[in-house]
């Protein structure tokens, strides 16, 4: 599991402080690599910014979800009730690989 933002800085308490800033650059490049270089992955796209990076995925090779970010703000316009956990662990099943234990231990 790789869990990736689009920047990977921000400001202290401002949202998108270090959009644009290049980090961008990077990140594309990872999804990109990944998408290239890996089969059946399954890439989670939470708000507006991770839903552009689909054009960078080929979803002919790996599943593509995408919902509202989980963040307090948005999480009620899409994110609850996704289901995008058991959706992922869906796919890995039908590719006959090991399901994700979602939980944390206590």
């Amino acid at each position: 599991m790789l869990l990736l933002n689009t920047a990977l800085t921000v400001r202290a308490h401002t949202a998108n402080s270090h959009a644009n800033q290049g980090w961008e650059l990077l990140t594309d490049a990872a999804i990109r690599a990944v998408s290239r270089e890996r089969h059946g992955v399954v890439f989670l796209l939470w708000g507006n910014a991770a839903k552009k990076k689909a054009s960078l995925i080929d979803s002919t090779r790996h599943t593509v979800l995408t919902a509202a970010h989980p963040s307090g703000l948005s999480a009620s316009r899409g994110f609850f009730g996704c289901k995008h956990f058991s959706q992922t662990n869906a796919a890995l099943i039908s590719r006959s690989l090991e399901p994700i234990v979602w939980q944390l231990d206590a």
